[in-house]
């Protein structure tokens, strides 16, 4: 029977020896639970790789793996889907998953949790039912939602981890000598500014080179607007979270009047929250993030993004690998999709964490083979994971 027999939630702590995003700048220093605030950007980060794990097994024996977005208490969202969603699952057939993630979803909404630690719980459980799904029809996953509509996904470089300028536009020329033809910078990290990184990238990596700025949601939109411009001159390719995530009238007014393409969307879970924001043209390229839409509301949101005429370049978070994977099989899926961001010091790094073929060489994605995700949790990843289990 393809009935859901048990979900279980699993922590996954994986030390590194560079914080993500790059060394520690003046100012920043890990607390005693591991987190630290990257001050140019205000955001707390965790000094490790930190996840959570979602494993579904049906009656019949076959499972299902999905992951969250859970870089900062991470216990929180194994909670969760251990005391909430996991056992409401019990019983529910796995080849359902979008009656079963509408129902979940339904159980808070009207007590305010449509976002946040909820929703990213259910979108580790919704990948692993769609995983579960797609290897009891013997199937990709990309199968299941349509059909693969590309081959391979063009990657572009997402962060260049290194404490000066001089040494990211190394690592920068590194990475295009590699055949890739598209990178981003942070702000977050860049000392001198924004419009110095975009120049000095410019200079060293010749016109033939995309280059996009994440602007980390720093700016008012006049500042924002008139920042974008003087990169603009630079030939930049796009302007990514220019302003605050939930001045909305902001975001409508830097796409109006900026003359680089606006990319928005990774800190959004639902088509609800990108609704408003496609209606009112707030940005041309969007960033779903699967750890915090799961599949089914990464199909939806880039479906709705198509009636808009507005594409679509998913990004990549903090993972081993899994919900990598299930954006990867999605994006396949979508008419829309430009490529994908390549989290080069988390994938790489990680890849030993999940079985399959699943890579990024050469300027693309190769998309895993085989049913489901195409990946599955390795053994080595046991060594940094513990099964949540409530209080």
């Amino acid at each position: 029977m393809p009935a859901i027999a048990s979900v279980e939630a699993f922590i996954v702590v994986v030390p590194r020896d560079v914080p993500y995003l790059g060394p520690l700048r003046a100012g920043e220093t890990i607390n005693t639970r591991g987190y630290f605030i990257r001050r140019g950007n205000r955001s707390a980060y965790p000094a490790t790789d930190t996840s959570v794990l979602v494993k579904v097994t049906t009656a019949c024996g076959c499972v299902g793996w999905g992951e969250s977005y859970a870089i900062v208490a991470p216990g929180a969202v194994a909670e969760i889907v251990t005391d909430l969603l996991g056992p409401l699952c019990i019983g529910r057939d796995a080849r359902d998953p979008i009656p079963l993630h509408e129902d979940l979803y339904d159980t808070m909404r009207v007590r305010g949790f449509v976002s946040g630690y909820f929703v990213d719980a259910l979108a580790g459980l919704d990948i692993a039912v769609w995983d579960a799904a797609a290897r009891l029809a013997g199937l990709p996953l990309c199968r299941l939602l349509g059909g693969q509509r590309h081959a391979s996904l063009p990657a572009y470089v997402s962060g260049l981890p290194r404490e000066t300028l001089a040494a990211r536009v190394d690592l920068a020329r590194d990475w295009q000598a590699k055949g890739f033809d598209a990178v981003k910078f942070a702000a977050a990290v860049a000392e001198e500014g924004e419009e110095a990184e975009m120049a000095a990238l410019r200079r060293a990596l010749g016109p033939g080179m995309r280059i996009a700025c994440d602007m980390h949601w720093k700016h008012t939109a006049l500042a924002a607007t008139r920042l974008i411009d003087r990169m603009h001159a630079h030939d930049l390719w796009f302007a990514e979270a220019p302003v605050a995530p939930e001045d909305i009238e902001g975001q409508r007014e830097v796409a109006a009047k900026a003359r680089t393409s606006v990319a928005l969307g990774e800190e959004w879970r639902t088509a609800f929250e990108y609704r408003p924001r496609l209606i009112g043209r707030c940005m041309d390229i969007i960033q779903p993030e699967m750890a915090h839409t799961g599949v089914t509301e990464f199909m939806k949101i880039g479906r709705m993004a198509e009636a808009f005429h507005c594409r679509v370049i998913p990004h990549a978070s903090i993972g081993i690998g899994i919900f990598q994977a299930a954006s990867l099989q999605a994006s396949v899926a979508l008419q829309n999709c430009d490529g994908h961001e390549y989290q080069h010091s988390i994938f790489d790094r990680n890849l030993r964490f999940v079985t399959g073929d699943m890579a990024c060489a050469d300027g693309a994605y190769r998309l895993p083979s085989g049913p489901g995700l195409g990946v599955a949790p390795s053994e080595e990843v046991w060594r940094y994971a513990r099964q949540h289990h409530p209080a």
